[in-house]
């Protein structure tokens, strides 16, 4: 394959239309999720609080458009202007909970199935991504932080409203806030966001614009395939680590448990008696 029909290809996947086909599958993937985390109870839940069990759904299919929206200060209702995207996304759902004999839901958590259903979601959030720095940038041309953050609320805002989900539920989880423990989707959607900031705002990229587009395309989806089939969920954590040994006082903190263990190991008479005590406890 040449460098123009490459360049080709990302063009028309940059190009690609997420409606309707992209978009079904954002929805089974996020419904998937909201049967899943009920756990055992989530067919009885869905029987008793059919109500509750659609609006928590809603709100995270989305989940990208309200944050971002409750950010600018723009309308959050406007996420749902489109007539077609709220009844395709309720559809799905009714589909997701209430098929005859739970057919299509066995049938999306089929791997292959699901697999390529990730995947296509992993599109959809690039996409969101971009279309998030793009708006963020036209009202604040200079502010690349706001454009940061718009872009990784677009790209895993129902990771950073799981709480408020949860919550219509009636399930209450403040431990599961996305900012204590940030997840992949959020680390790579900052990344992404910081790379079409760039590509945009900078000429620090010479490549074309579909090209790059194509590569946070391939990064998404391979590491979500890579999550999925060989396990690997975070491969930004031995650089956090080392970031952290580094500037976020790691070193100072080995130093000074190092100085601690060898003031202890000055008096052996105070530690040996001790480990013989608890010794004899057990």
């Amino acid at each position: 394959m040449d460098s123009e029909q490459f360049l080709e290809i990302a063009n028309q996947v940059a190009k690609l239309k997420m409606f309707p086909y992209f978009e079904i599958a954002h929805a089974v993937i996020s419904c998937l999720y909201i049967r899943d985390d009920l756990g055992p109870s989530g067919h009885t839940f869905s029987r008793k609080h059919p109500f509750a069990c659609w609006i928590s759904s809603m709100v995270n299919i989305f989940a990208s458009p309200i944050l971002a929206n409750f950010l600018l200060g723009e309308p959050i209702l406007s996420a749902f202007k489109s007539s077609n995207q709220v009844m395709l996304a309720t559809i799905v759902w009714y589909l997701i909970f209430y098929s005859p004999f739970d057919c299509i839901y066995k049938v999306t958590k089929f791997m292959p199935c699901k697999v390529i259903l990730a995947s296509m979601k992993e599109i959809v959030r690039c996409k969101k991504i971009h279309d998030g720095v793009s708006h963020a940038s036209k009202i604040y041309p200079d502010g690349y932080l706001i454009m940061t953050i718009v872009g990784t609320a677009k790209g895993n805002g129902a990771s950073f409203i799981k709480v408020l989900e949860r919550l219509i539920r009636g399930v209450w989880t403040p431990n599961a806030m996305e900012m204590i423990t940030p997840t992949f989707p959020t680390k790579a959607s900052i990344v992404a966001s910081i790379i079409f900031i760039i590509d945009k705002k900078t000429d620090w990229i010479s490549i074309p614009h579909a090209l790059i587009y194509f590569g946070v395309v391939i990064f998404f989806v391979y590491f979500k395939l890579s999550s999925m089939l060989l396990g690997i969920h975070d491969p930004f954590i031995p650089f956090e680590n080392l970031f952290s040994f580094i500037f976020l006082g790691g070193v100072w903190d080995t130093l000074t448990r190092l100085l601690t263990n060898g003031k202890k190991g000055e008096e052996p008479k105070i530690e040996i008696p001790r480990r013989e005590e608890m010794k004899k406890k057990e």
